[in-house]
């Protein structure tokens, strides 16, 4: 029998997988769906616990957001030395097509983050490099939200990226059986169609195995976590003037073999 959400099908591994392939198969056309006739939600619309994200994690954009005067760690070099770990609350997540509720930001500066979300499966504590993709479940895509001037103002990242709507994820878990190598995952993001971000996974300054070890070094990682794994240059505060986002505006977050999440931006209702 299958567990009634995805945290729980993602606890039972390879032993869940095989239990939904065989339903599948069970109900063969009958398990098709008119997708007009259903609201897709994130993959999984209600994490056990805050999105864990990287912050500045690709070198182009660890130099664009380290001049735009938002950076709130005066002093600190552009490039870390370490991985610089924060956290979304589970309420920000929202799936395909969900609003972006722009008004929530008082401040009038929000910006989009496409990224490379990655699913624990196996959790554990003091997860080695080596081991560490054994512990991934699979991989989806993420917008990072991020209200710029709150998170300058408040000298972290939490309540800047941490609203309600900030955190849209999907369209869908790519397992890690059916990825390849990651690092040939192509990354764009687009903003009523027009290009702003555009680049390979191979980019990364940490990749997925030392992200996995730095964490779980202290921190027991459970089979359901997301790990948001940093952006590339192109954000809205690497423009200048600041391409913020406004109401209206849509953005696409596309990862070759994951798909487009897509939504748009609204007043909070």
């Amino acid at each position: 029998e299958l567990p009634s959400d995805m945290n729980g099908l993602i606890a039972l591994g390879e032993n869940g997988l095989d239990i939904a392939r065989a339903a599948i198969d069970a109900a063969g056309d009958d398990a098709r769906l008119d997708g007009s006739a259903v609201r897709i939600l994130a993959p999984i619309p209600e994490p056990r616990r805050n999105v864990l994200a990287v912050g500045r994690n690709y070198h182009e954009h660890a130099k664009e957001f380290h001049d735009s005067g938002f950076d709130a760690t005066a002093g600190a070099e552009a490039v870390p030395d370490f991985p610089i770990i924060f956290s979304k609350a589970t309420t920000s997540v929202v799936g395909p097509g969900a609003p972006i509720l722009t008004s929530l930001d008082p401040t009038g500066s929000v910006d989009y983050e496409g990224e490379l979300g990655v699913i624990i499966g196996p959790g554990g504590r003091g997860i080695s490099e080596e081991n560490a993709l054994d512990h991934v479940y699979g991989y989806t895509g993420i917008n990072d939200v991020t209200a710029r001037t709150l998170q300058h103002r408040h000298k972290q990242w939490f309540i800047g990226k941490g609203l309600d709507s900030f955190c849209p994820m999907g369209p869908v878990i790519l397992t890690a059986d059916a990825a390849g190598d990651v690092k040939d995952f192509h990354l764009t993001t687009r903003i009523n169609d027009e290009l702003r971000q555009d680049a390979r996974l191979s980019e990364l300054i940490f990749d997925i195995p030392p992200l996995i070890a730095a964490i779980s070094s202290g921190i027991t990682l459970i089979a359901g976590d997301i790990i948001a794994t940093g952006t590339p240059e192109g954000v809205g505060i690497g423009f200048k003037p600041p391409k913020y986002l406004r109401a209206g505006d849509v953005v696409k977050v596309e990862i070759s073999g994951i798909g487009t999440l897509e939504n748009r931006f609204a007043e909070a209702r």
